[in-house]
């Protein structure tokens, strides 16, 4: 019984640290280069025990056509801007594109987890792509913003910015 006890103190023990320093991650950490993609950031934690009341995720510019999922309760507001580097999209020239995307409302409790989507079109090229993501509470916010230099990785980043690995295209291409 008291091993029993034990085990069961040292995983309830590691959970709670585990989620006292959870991070704005991705569900899906992985996908292929030039497919469209439902990005799901999983928002573990409020602030300093503070709700939170705003998620923006700002959308890199090899980053193409994001569509955010609605959630109830919650407003969308997206930022268009011109792109440095125009794109074609089925016969069209895209000269301005999503740059972010916002969801105000909620309120988020901190004893609660929940997920916040956007489709988009990968870039063409493998490799990893970094989606910095500010949480606005009640109290405080917290800017994942943080990039690990090269040859660097994130470990030991007290706020890093959720990454997306893009690998090489697969033999089966990709869909809408």
């Amino acid at each position: 019984m008291k091993k029993f006890l034990f085990i069961s103190m040292f995983t309830a023990s590691s959970l709670l640290a585990q989620a006292a320093h959870a991070h704005v991650t991705l569900e899906q950490a992985t996908a292929a280069a030039g497919a469209y993609h439902k990005l799901t950031f999983k928002i573990g934690h409020g602030c300093e025990g503070s709700a939170t009341n705003a998620v923006r995720v700002s959308v890199p510019e090899n980053v193409s056509g994001a569509k955010p999922m609605p959630k109830a309760g919650w407003k969308i507001d997206t930022s268009i801007q011109p792109l440095s580097v125009p794109y074609n999209s089925h016969g069209k020239t895209i000269t301005q594109d999503v740059r972010e995307v916002s969801w105000t409302g909620g309120p988020l409790p901190d004893a609660y987890y929940d997920e916040f989507s956007i489709q988009v079109k990968l870039p063409e090229k493998a490799g990893k792509v970094y989606f910095k993501v500010t949480q606005l509470c009640e109290k405080g916010r917290l800017d994942w913003v943080e990039i690990p230099a090269d040859g660097q990785t994130a470990k030991g980043l007290k706020t890093p910015a959720p990454v997306l690995e893009v690998l090489e295209k697969s033999e089966t291409g990709h869909h809408h």
